[in-house]
């Protein structure tokens, strides 16, 4: 049902591009176009998540300290390159043929966003086994509680970050393939856009800094606060943080105080 009715949409959007409907083209790249300080947002995100791992030099990381910020950065550089670029071509587009095009650019720009953000997830827990490891193992130096507890400050913070960048990449295809969908998959369903708020939020569109409150009371309260997944991926991925900062807090930073005392 859901393949007949994206099937039937893009049959429409054939027909309108066809008849040359600049304004329908140019709807379904609105989002992209209007909220691009979003996409910023997380750039800066991502730097604080290299800052922070280049901030705290220890064993925990993957390979030697500066492989993870190197290969992020790897990532960043081209991916925001590539952003300015979509968005610059975003306002000079006019023909149908143009239109198609940055449809492609932006779906690009998605696989290079999800593939940094996989790469940041796959370091941070990395981090977090080490350190559990090296717990459980009584290695050197887990003896240490500010040390411990500045380890533990750090992988919590940068989960937050993290898990935001994913539920921003993840709702309704992330405002990079936003219009480009059809508009009823969501994964997350905020308070603004339930129908007895308040309507002066009619036409409300989420941006990155509530995917980030999401982040945050997920990662502290281990539940939804006033933001509800409706998928399953979207539920698993809330699951997810929340274990990865139950051990951290109960586990890492309970020892930290226990060897401070």
């Amino acid at each position: 049902m859901r393949a007949n009715a994206l099937n039937a949409r893009l049959r429409s959007r054939s027909i309108l591009f066809a008849a040359g409907d600049e304004r329908m083209a140019r709807h379904l790249h609105f989002h992209f176009v209007k909220y691009r300080t979003d996409k910023w947002f997380a750039r800066a995100a991502v730097l604080l998540i290299v800052g922070l791992q280049c901030a705290l030099k220890n064993d925990l990381s993957l390979g030697p300290w500066w492989l993870g910020p190197i290969a992020e950065l790897a990532l960043l550089i081209p991916l925001s390159v590539r952003t300015l670029s979509v968005q610059r071509y975003a306002t000079e587009a006019e023909t149908d043929e143009e239109w198609s095009r940055l449809g492609q650019k932006r779906r690009g720009v998605r696989r290079l966003s999800v593939a940094l953000t996989a790469v940041s997830s796959a370091l941070n827990l990395g981090a977090l086994v080490k350190l559990m490891l090296a717990i459980l193992s009584g290695a050197p130096g887990v003896d240490q509680g500010r040390g411990l507890l500045m380890d533990a400050a750090n992988i919590w913070a940068v989960n937050v970050i993290i898990f935001a960048l994913w539920f921003w990449a993840l709702d309704r295809g992330s405002p990079v393939n936003r219009g480009l969908i059809l508009p009823e998959r969501k994964d997350f369903l905020f308070v603004q856009q339930q129908a007895s708020f308040d309507p002066s939020f009619d036409g409300w569109s989420s941006g990155f800094i509530d995917y980030v409150f999401l982040s945050f009371t997920n990662a502290t309260a281990f539940s939804p606060s006033d933001t509800f997944p409706l998928t399953h991926r979207a539920k698993l991925l809330m699951m997810t943080e929340s274990a990865i900062s139950l051990v951290t807090i109960t586990i890492v930073a309970a020892r930290a105080v226990g060897i401070l005392r």
